[in-house]
């Protein structure tokens, strides 16, 4: 499996290349900022038009993950659907279901999609499963997991999502196809993340590196150091 293994409070989690993660010992999946019917909503209030097909991508790869890890549980943390009035196409909902079927759904409220969806599953402002916490947007307290700042990095001249990881919390990259992204030295996210916190990029392989990188990396005389 594409993976790249830490651990958090003692609990053993997997960072996929996709932008998901696994906690192997609880069967469980996390994704978070789907951001399932952003074509829509854009032409809907008269933005740019985009080629409708990031929800079918986004599930496809969704399925994948659930496929390769066997997943029983899955949270999403959060901003699930572009939108309150997010519009999927009736064979994008079926496939969703199918997804959701015989599984512990919880889908976690974000500030796209505060009022529950009209699906299945459990719908919860934060969810607590000990010793970690799971919601939307970061609280910078205890050991939690969430998302909402869609970050990213640059790594060989090209930018990837990350997730951003330091002894006590874990920022979730954008799941979604039609995502853009915070780039992880931005003050808003270095506010949150303790010094020596890392950035583990997505992609084919996933790659740890130190979320602030060294003064000769930011200037381009070198890679940055890979973290053990």
């Amino acid at each position: 499996m594409n993976i790249h293994a830490f651990s958090l409070a003692s609990v053993r989690l997997h960072a996929l290349g996709s932008g998901a993660l696994h906690w192997p010992d609880r069967d469980l999946l996390v994704v978070s900022d789907l951001h399932l019917g952003k074509s829509e909503r854009m032409a809907r209030r008269g933005g740019a038009l985009l080629p409708p097909y990031e929800t079918r991508d986004t599930l496809a790869r969704l399925e994948a993950d659930l496929q390769t890890t066997g997943a029983a549980s899955v949270i999403c943390l959060g901003d699930s659907f572009d939108d309150a009035d997010a519009v999927l196409e009736e064979a994008e909902r079926l496939w969703l279901t199918r997804l959701m079927a015989n599984r512990d759904w919880t889908w976690v409220a974000g500030n796209h999609d505060p009022t529950p969806m009209d699906l299945g599953g459990a719908h919860l402002e934060d969810l607590v499963l000990p010793p970690l916490a799971f919601r939307h947007v970061a609280s910078g307290t205890g050991n939690e997991v969430s998302g909402h700042y869609h970050p990213k990095a640059r790594l060989a001249g090209t930018a990837r999502p990350c997730f951003l990881v330091d002894g006590r919390h874990i920022i979730m990259p954008a799941y979604g196809t039609y995502t853009g992204g915070l780039w992880c030295s931005d003050p808003a996210l270095t506010a949150l993340m303790a010094p020596d916190a890392i950035a583990i990029l997505t992609g084919a392989r996933p790659i740890a590196v130190p979320m602030r990188p060294s003064a000769a990396a930011a200037r381009g005389d070198g890679p940055p150091r890979r973290r053990a």
